[in-house]
């Protein structure tokens, strides 16, 4: 083990999660988990928080949402294939994803128009969406 690659250290989370390259930037790290979307065994954590092997973090970009176990630490942003084996995605968070994507490309489908609204279906919607909005 080298200065460089601490496995069995503490790792401030933001840190890690850069070296895991689940994010491009600390500041993107960080932005993430000051917006409650990194948790550690289900609870919102602060940006100096250390994480350790063994530690459950889930994780929400965008669509997806990730329950990983930490396997390793490191400080230093390594090729994917090393940063890769810092963690472990649980079965049930792989099947979920696959759920959830599946699910949202049935609706794309449905919920995509093939064409524009014309005049009269654009007068259309903005009444409908009149009569729904509050103001």
């Amino acid at each position: 083990m080298t200065d460089s690659d601490q496995s069995g250290s503490k790792v401030r989370i933001d840190k890690w999660l850069w070296a895991a390259r689940f994010f491009k930037t600390r500041t993107l790290a960080k932005t993430a988990i000051e917006g409650g979307k990194v948790q550690l065994e289900g609870q919102r954590v602060k940006v100096s928080r250390e994480i350790s092997p063994g530690d459950t973090l889930r994780i929400r970009q965008g669509w997806d949402e990730r329950e990983i176990v930490v396997k390793g630490t490191s400080e230093q942003r390594r090729s994917a294939p090393i940063a890769q084996t810092l963690y472990e995605e649980t079965e049930e968070s792989t099947l979920r994803r696959a759920r959830a994507a599946e699910a949202r490309k049935a609706a794309g489908s449905l919920a995509r128009p093939s064409q524009k609204p014309g005049k009269h279906e654009r007068k259309a919607l903005e009444r409908l969406r009149k009569q729904f909005d509050p103001s």
